[in-house]
């Protein structure tokens, strides 16, 4: 969750979202993918979460116009407030959970809402993580349930971003260097893991994105 959420929101500072998320995508997809076959129920969470994914896809291609369209400020704007949405939510922590009966029309919903914020910012957390976490889910089927969110949000991303010729091979080159900054802070994280509080950890990366993001809407508007 953190590589694309954290990038994109500092990335977007100094370039076009589009252009950080097109850097973003292969070190992304690769990350993910990992996450992904660590798990121990590919094939009874993809059956599972099938129609979710595709919608997630159907939303993200229909509104990539936004992330790559001519108002860059507009896709900051809305970028930095699924930023400081999720900040938010991550802060309040709030608990529910989704019946069976409902996610069989719930989860396509999700999935759609979840792939327009995609196409329209980069970001692909919201509502897709509150959700998965809301299924009952076992801790390692939950890691892989959004492994399989993130990667199908990746690739449709791509795609949409393939579409608006946003993703050239200069593009690609680019997002495939950035795999190893991307492995190498992986590594680092996983050293000084054991040495952080979980809960003060947690805490301040919220704040740091409803920051980050209050920060984005602030300058987008600050400029007209």
């Amino acid at each position: 969750m953190g590589l694309p959420t954290v990038a994109m929101g500092v990335l977007s500072l100094v370039m076009a979202p589009a252009t950080a998320a097109a850097m973003l995508v292969v070190p992304s997809l690769v990350t993910n993918v990992w996450q992904l076959l660590a798990g121990p129920a590919f094939g009874a969470l993809l059956r599972r979460l099938a129609t979710m994914m595709l919608a997630v896809f159907a939303g993200t291609i229909l509104s990539i116009g936004v992330l790559t369209g001519q108002s860059a400020s507009l896709a900051g704007a809305a970028l930095g407030a699924i930023l400081a949405l999720y900040g938010a939510l991550g802060l309040a922590a709030p608990h529910f959970t989704v019946s069976a009966k409902v996610e069989h029309w719930l989860s396509p919903l999700i999935g759609l809402v979840t792939g327009l914020i995609t196409g329209a910012t980069g970001i692909f957390v919201i509502p897709a993580v509150p959700y998965l976490n809301s299924l009952g889910l076992a801790k390692e089927n939950l890691i892989q349930a959004l492994g399989l969110s993130f990667t199908v949000s990746t690739i449709a991303l791509a795609c949409g971003l393939s579409l608006s010729d946003q993703f050239r091979l200069e593009a690609a080159s680019t997002s495939l260097l950035a795999v190893v900054p991307a492995l190498v802070g992986m590594f680092l994280g996983q050293r000084v893991r054991g040495k952080l509080q979980p809960e003060a950890f947690r805490r301040w990366f919220f704040i740091g994105l409803v920051v980050l993001g209050a920060y984005m809407i602030a300058r987008v508007f600050g400029t007209k």
